[in-house]
C-alpha cells in the first residue's frame, strides 16, 4: 500500500477530508451535506479513468483534490436532495409520506 493510500485509509470525516487535501470550505455547508459530500467524492473516484492509469503520488493526489473539490461543490450551490446521492432521495424525490392508518398499524392493541 502506497503512502498516499495510507494516509487516506486514517481519514474518517468530511472535514479530515477536506484538510488534508487543503480545501477551503465552509463549515455551514459540510454540517449540512457531510455525508453527502463523501459519497459524491466516491462516485467521482469510482468513475474516474485517470486515478486506474498509474498516476504518480503528487498527480494522483491532485486528481483526488480535483474530484473532492468537485463533490464540495456540487453541494455549495445545491442541496442534498436535490442533489440524489442517497437512494433515499432517489426513491422518494425527497419526500416521505406516511398514512395515517399507517401509523395506527404500528400502535399495540388494545387488551
Amino acid at each position: 500500500m502506497d503512502e498516499l493510500t495510507q494516509r487516506l485509509a486514517s481519514l474518517s470525516s468530511a472535514e479530515d477530508f477536506l484538510d488534508f487535501f487543503s480545501v477551503p470550505y465552509e463549515q455551514s455547508v459540510v454540517n449540512v451535506s457531510r455525508l453527502h459530500i463523501l459519497k459524491r467524492f466516491y462516485q467521482y473516484l469510482r468513475r474516474d479513468t485517470e486515478i486506474s492509469g498509474g498516476l504518480g503520488e503528487g498527480a494522483l493526489y491532485a486528481r483526488y483534490r480535483a474530484l473532492l473539490v468537485q463533490a464540495y461543490e456540487d453541494f455549495v450551490n445545491s442541496t442534498p436532495a436535490q442533489e440524489k446521492v442517497f437512494k433515499v432521495f432517489q426513491d422518494s424525490d425527497g419526500k416521505q409520506s406516511v398514512t395515517l392508518d399507517s401509523l395506527r398499524a404500528t400502535l399495540p392493541s388494545a387488551a
